[in-house]
């Protein structure tokens, strides 16, 4: 069911980039292992997926950022972890929510091909359209 799901692939698709540490179809969450673009360990992102919905809406999806900073003082390192509601949530779900869109799209025209093409000869309607 998920390959057939937009926004699950459109989701997988987006962050492609950061290893996925649990993937859940039924219980409808993705979420991301630690990630820092730079390599370091001092400062990482979580990204966390809901599914609220299978249709492509804005508030079918919920995309929450962690934010973990790490400090070291005489050999100890404290972390915190702090979920992160800025603007990065947001460009991630409208980017999920374009592919999700793209890929339906793709999927449409694929479809409507496949059955043109096992239709055979064309059938017009009364207007003489295909």
């Amino acid at each position: 069911f998920a390959t057939s799901n937009e926004m699950w692939r459109a989701t997988l698709d987006i962050l492609d980039f950061i290893p996925i540490s649990n993937a859940d179809y039924g219980g409808g969450v993705i979420v991301t292992d630690w990630y820092s673009e730079t390599g370091s360990e001092n400062d990482s992102v979580k990204i966390m997926v809901q599914f609220l919905s299978n249709e492509i809406r804005a508030d079918g999806l919920k995309v929450i950022v962690y934010k973990k900073t790490c400090k070291t003082l005489n050999g100890i390192t404290n972390c915190s972890t702090n979920s992160d509601e800025s603007i990065i949530s947001q460009e991630i779900k409208l980017a999920i929510l374009k592919e999700a869109s793209k890929i339906k799209n793709e999927t449409t025209a694929k479809n409507v091909e496949e059955f043109r093409k096992k239709r055979g000869p064309k059938i017009l309607d009364r207007d003489g359209q295909d």
